[in-house]
């Protein structure tokens, strides 16, 4: 038996007959950029997530970097961020001159470890960015209160979190401001690239709306040096069809990883923990094992899609080797990242498949 890691076609053709005349209306109406289709999307995304405002962009990595701009983040401020996650927080914070500072991750979760970023903050401490990792969020309680207790902000990274809940409040409606991917292999995926900002602050919605095209207010007229951040009208379309099946989807992913608990509870690997009061959506499904590598080779010589979900931690990333992190700086991410397998998990994935994985992931531990 044959099961990839993700599988996008089960969904896509769910949603295709939905949208194909749409589809063709736009082409022959040459309706390509930011018009009806992203309007009507925000509105649909801002009123799922309970917020007052989204402003659809062109990536999730644009998504971060406009954030850090509309609160002027700049050169001399810091900015901390876990360093199990994508590189693309960090990538944003040293796209607009800032310093990025890591920080240490929760065991059970993999998400920051938000009892370790007080030591963090000095005066230049602008920005926290919890990114709410493989689908659950940070512990949101403890930030905030470090947010307010310092003035600082909170820029949620919920690129791989959407419809996920802490205290019954969704990822990407908890901070200052929350922003979301739309890759294609997302729990709400574009058909390409696209991204999202969400926020109750007017002012800074304002503002994103202007920097993320050319820092126009209106066509030829720049009052900020922005640049092209748009999200085109195919993916508005795509994403609004798709929110629609979103809980649903959820929803499945939940029970085959549930199934997945209920198989592997009494092997040799650990398997991912859901923490009270947090609704956890499983963009991937995480276990670990000390013999992770090895297993790895084994299931895809089986048939079995598998991917590691971040194998290098951020601090001991080249790129970063400037800021003068060292091996044992932080731990727990270490250590982690040198066991963590992200095993098949998508809305399509049968019963019958994750019965399979389990299975050969006792027999290679049984061995």
């Amino acid at each position: 038996m044959n099961v990839p890691l993700i599988d996008l076609n089960i969904i896509n053709r769910e949603i295709y007959a939905e949208i194909k005349d749409k589809i063709e209306e736009m082409i022959f109406t040459s309706a390509f950029v930011s018009g009806k289709q992203i309007e009507k999307f925000e509105a649909e995304f801002a009123k799922y997530l309970g917020v007052r405002h989204c402003l659809a962009v062109s990536t999730g990595t644009a998504a971060l970097e406009l954030a850090l701009m509309s609160l002027d983040i700049k050169e001399g401020d810091e900015v901390i961020i876990p360093t199990n996650s994508f590189i693309a927080a960090a990538e944003a914070v040293s796209r607009v001159g800032a310093k990025p500072v890591f920080a240490e991750i929760e065991e059970e979760t993999y998400n920051i470890d938000a009892n370790q970023v007080e030591k963090l903050i000095t005066k230049r401490t602008k920005v926290i960015v919890p990114v709410h990792l493989y689908g659950q969020t940070a512990a949101m309680d403890k930030l905030k209160e470090l947010a307010k207790k310092y003035k600082i902000s909170l820029i949620e990274d919920a690129c791989q979190a959407h419809g996920a809940l802490y205290k019954n409040v969704k990822a990407g409606a908890l901070g200052n401001l929350g922003c979301f991917s739309f890759y294609p292999s997302k729990n709400l995926g574009a058909w390409g690239e696209g991204g999202l900002v969400s926020t109750n602050n007017s002012k800074l919605a304002d503002k994103i709306k202007i920097l993320r095209d050319h820092g126009a207010i209106q066509k030829y007229h720049h009052e900020l040096i922005g640049s092209n951040f748009r999200l085109i009208e195919l993916q508005g379309l795509v994403l609004s069809a798709k929110l629609k099946h979103l809980d649903e989807w959820n929803e499945r992913r939940r029970q085959a990883a549930a199934l997945y608990n209920q198989l592997l509870k009494d092997s040799a690997i650990v398997t991912p923990k859901e923490l009270p009061e947090r609704k956890h959506v499983y963009y991937v499904y995480v276990i670990r094992s000390k013999m992770r590598d090895a297993l790895q080779k084994f299931l895809t010589g089986q048939g079995i899609g598998t991917g590691i979900h971040f194998p290098i931690p951020l601090h001991l990333q080249k790129a970063y080797q400037y800021l003068n992190y060292k091996l044992g700086d932080f731990p727990v991410a270490e250590r982690v990242t040198q066991e963590i397998l992200s095993l098949p998990l998508y809305p399509g994935i049968t019963a019958e498949q994750v019965k399979f994985v389990a299975e050969k992931i006792k027999e290679f531990h049984s061995a």
